[in-house]
């Protein structure tokens, strides 16, 4: 095996662990009470959207223990 005479064209990157910048990311900015209150307001429409959906769809889901019953007309018994 031989081995290459060039340099790596991407040495810089081995090098990107020991780069330390001086550039400082701007703080967070803080929500404020009406964003706060939004954010709670739409969880809380979206959990309740979710258990109604679960109450009224409960009944469909559970198995029938009563016989089945047909219907008839009245126009069929004269």
């Amino acid at each position: 095996m031989f081995r290459r005479r060039e340099p790596v064209p991407f040495a810089f990157i081995a090098e990107a662990d020991k780069f330390r910048s001086n550039v400082t990311p701007p703080p967070k900015e803080r929500p404020t009470a009406g964003q706060i209150a939004g954010r709670t307001l739409v969880g809380l429409t979206v959990v309740a959207g979710l258990v109604g959906a679960l109450l009224f769809g409960m009944p469909a889901l559970s198995p029938d223990t009563s016989p089945a019953q047909t219907q008839h007309s009245e126009a069929a018994d004269r």
